[in-house]
């Protein structure tokens, strides 16, 4: 037998119903066999696997399991999760791939039945007892999984839980979607090393990120459908206040515009949801089982969504509140039936697999990148060729960055510097998230004696692959229709085609609406508002960069990040009119570079 082959994989899930991805084992996907090599060529102790949400990490720690307890190197494993609900998945995962786990052992308890070859628990319950697990850990050569190990950095306890518990381990497999945190607290078992710039950062030993998983179409492409409008809200001095959500705003104006766009009483939500469900619509009718989620802020606010879903679609939603203990169940449940709509509470940002979920409403005030990226992870599982997956977000700088940036590979930075001179885009936004973090109780007041008055929404834009499409003029509605009524199965290649032909139908009806307005009322051409300026710069980077795309197939998203990189600045959709012209330069330098 070949020493890099798993003992059984014929028990493993495949990579699609119907067939494995191509240059594959016959149930292992490309970047799982590969890593597998990678993993026992290395035969190490510790061994981080970075793999995009939805690419099949537990899959590959699987097969790692498996063979390892096959060559008799490990005799117990034990699987560490963020949430009680993973513990049940992953021993599920593990009995279809001919491995027993117990998901409701508890450290109190030290033994376990003999049917089992290992354990499920939580980063929290480590820390309540982890020299009960150090105990367990010594007695037999264990195979540790640490998955989402991001997590082993969410408190200080849970950090020194997990290496006391797990020192002794004969192998420790870390997996994650997202590896970066926004603090200095060190990842458990994760290696750290120090660049010319003397700034630590992680270091994995195999990375499959989203970019990556696209090509193969091992995930789902995603098209972010962003929503703007008029909010009013009053203060507690008093003072009523009114801002268009997405302009530029202090970080407290924005956050209360945000959390009156979020009131179940307003017409924002209520005028997303509708929108989200058109979508939901028209993505069933080439996914008849496509199911959708709503990310609520908290349970209050679930409760009065589902009740909207509820008026509006004439079907119940299920409602998933942490804690719940029938969450699970409720989570399975929608997994495996034909309901339309989900409304959940955190429950379901990490981790949790529902294949079926095809349109997202991110409608949280949280707004980091590591939830984000979590977030959207539910939603791009692909289970066959072609599925898109839509999410609706509010109109936020930070949310529109990190939906522009979802093909850009971040690691976790200890000590980063309070300056961008070494290039790295993300050094500035990092420091001044954390410092936001530190003073999160100004908000916490502000939100206490914070009253939303009222709220509409209009469709802002589309973002996909690290541009943005649409006008944002007079017929945002007609824009709006053009974007929902998308088909659902789509190539990447065919979502951009689209995209861009919609958004030149736009273009052209304002333009011919432009013309006829002016020859009516003024022969004189007029200058063009600031707004309209920036948005055909906007374009016009956009039209470059797809066409720097098709010479050098290097993703769109990272093209971008390459430009900013180079100049600095936010992402495309918030950079100023000369930032835009200095982009545009740029990649035209690139191209008669190329040229020459």
């Amino acid at each position: 037998m070949d020493s890099h082959v798993p003992a059984n994989p014929a028990v493993l899930p495949p990579a699609y119903p119907d067939r494995a991805a191509w240059g594959t084992a016959s149930k292992l996907r490309a970047w799982q066999a590969e890593a597998l090599q990678v993993y026992f060529d290395k035969n190490p102790r510790d061994f981080l696997a970075v793999a995009t949400p939805g690419a099949g990490k537990t899959t590959f720690a699987l097969t790692v399991a498996a063979e390892l307890l096959h060559r008799r190197q490990i005799e117990r494993i034990t699987v560490v999760t963020p949430t009680e609900h993973l513990k049940v998945q992953w021993a599920e995962a593990a009995d279809r791939a001919g491995i027993a786990i117990d998901p409701a052992f508890a450290g109190r308890r030290g033994k376990t039945n003999k049917d089992y070859q290992g354990v499920a628990v939580t980063y929290a319950g480590i820390a309540v007892n982890p020299l009960a697990f150090r105990v367990r850990t010594e007695r037999f050569k264990t195979l540790v999984i640490l998955d989402e190990v991001h997590h082993g950095g969410d408190a200080l306890s849970w950090g020194e839980g997990v290496r006391e518990a797990f020192e002794p381990a004969a192998r420790r497999l870390c997996l994650t979607g997202t590896p970066f945190r926004s603090d200095d607290n060190p990842i458990p078992f994760v290696t750290y090393e120090e660049g010319h710039d003397g700034v630590a950062r992680s270091k994995a030993d195999y990375t499959y990120g989203y970019g990556h998983a696209l090509r193969d179409h091992v995930v789902r492409p995603v098209i972010f459908m962003s929503y703007s409008g008029e909010m009013r809200w009053r203060t507690k001095a008093g003072d009523e206040v009114a801002a268009r959500l997405g302009e530029p705003l202090t970080k407290d104006l924005t956050a209360q515009a945000l959390r009156t766009a979020l009131d179940p009483a307003g017409e924002w939500m209520g005028a997303v949801l509708a929108a989200a469900d058109k979508r939901l619509t028209e993505v069933r009718r080439h996914m008849p089982d496509a199911g959708a989620l709503v990310i609520s802020g908290d349970q209050n606010t679930a409760r009065a969504y589902a009740k909207t879903l509820r008026e509006l679609t004439g079907e119940s939603p299920t409602v998933v509140l942490s804690d719940e203990k029938a969450a699970s169940k409720k989570i399975q449940k929608f997994s495996e039936d034909e309901s339309r709509w989900m409304v959940a509470v955190r429950m379901v940002s990490e981790g949790v697999d529902v294949p079926r979920l095809a349109v997202g409403v991110y409608a949280t005030p949280t707004s980091t990148p590591l939830f984000f990226a979590q977030a959207v992870g539910r939603f791009v599982r692909a289970r066959k060729r072609g599925e898109t997956a839509s999410v609706f977000v509010p109109s936020v700088t930070r949310l529109l960055g990190f939906a522009a940036e979802m093909e850009v590979e971040r690691d976790h930075v200890l000590g980063r510097k309070n300056s961008n001179e070494d290039g790295d885009i993300f050094a500035l936004e990092d420091d001044l998230l954390k410092q936001a973090n530190q003073t999160e109780g100004a908000s916490d007041e502000l939100e206490g004696n914070f009253e939303a008055l009222g709220s509409d929404a209009s469709f802002d834009r589309v973002v996909f692959d690290g541009g943005d499409y649409g006008t944002g003029g007079d017929n945002a509605s007609d824009e709006e229709l053009d974007f929902l009524g998308l088909p659902g199965l789509l190539e990447p290649d065919q979502v951009r085609e689209l995209l861009h032909k919609r958004q030149q139908k736009s273009l052209a009806a304002q333009k011919k609406s432009q013309r006829s307005t002016s020859d009516r009322e003024d022969p004189t051409p007029t200058e063009l508002a600031t707004h309209e300026q920036i948005g055909l710069l906007r374009r016009e980077l956009n039209g470059l960069v797809a066409a720097w795309h098709h010479r050098t197939g290097q993703p769109h998203g990272v093209i971008h990040n390459d430009l900013r990189r180079k100049l600095g600045g936010p992402a495309a959709a918030h950079a100023s009119s000369i930032q835009l012209k200095e982009r545009i330069e740029l990649i035209r330098d690139w191209a008669t570079q190329r040229r020459a």
